[in-house]
């Protein structure tokens, strides 16, 4: 079993800087592409930004610039850094991971972190 525990949100003001974290645990071969996603109730999870084992990274247009997504393969832990934040901004934020969970099985499985509150006052 995989387990992802985010962390790091928050309530900042417009123009501030936040930065989250996520853990990943458990029993697995490797993690390939890490991602952080944002979701607000009753709509679609958005994608953030991506990074692969090799740390080639993908950011939404709307992030660009301002977000930066890392990722410490030893740890196994992909971290945002969000600086510039934006009132709509405002968010839960989930971590994703594609894990391949043994050696001999390439199928990957994708896991989700709980969420994390990120608020920005305007």
């Amino acid at each position: 079993q995989v387990q992802l525990v985010g962390s790091g949100g928050g309530f900042v003001r417009a123009g501030g800087s936040l930065r989250l974290a996520c853990a990943a645990s458990g029993s697995f071969f490797n993690i390939q592409l890490m991602g952080w996603y944002r979701q607000t109730p009753g709509q679609q999870r958005e994608l953030i930004a991506t990074i692969t084992s090799d740390h080639h990274t993908n950011y939404a247009d709307s992030v660009k610039g301002r977000f930066t997504i890392s990722r410490d393969n030893a740890k196994n832990t992909v971290y945002l850094q969000m600086n510039s934040l934006k009132f709509e901004d405002t968010d839960v934020y989930y971590c994703g991971a594609n894990v391949r969970t043994d050696v001999t099985d390439q199928a990957l499985r994708r896991y989700w972190g709980q969420g994390t509150q990120v608020t920005v006052s305007s």
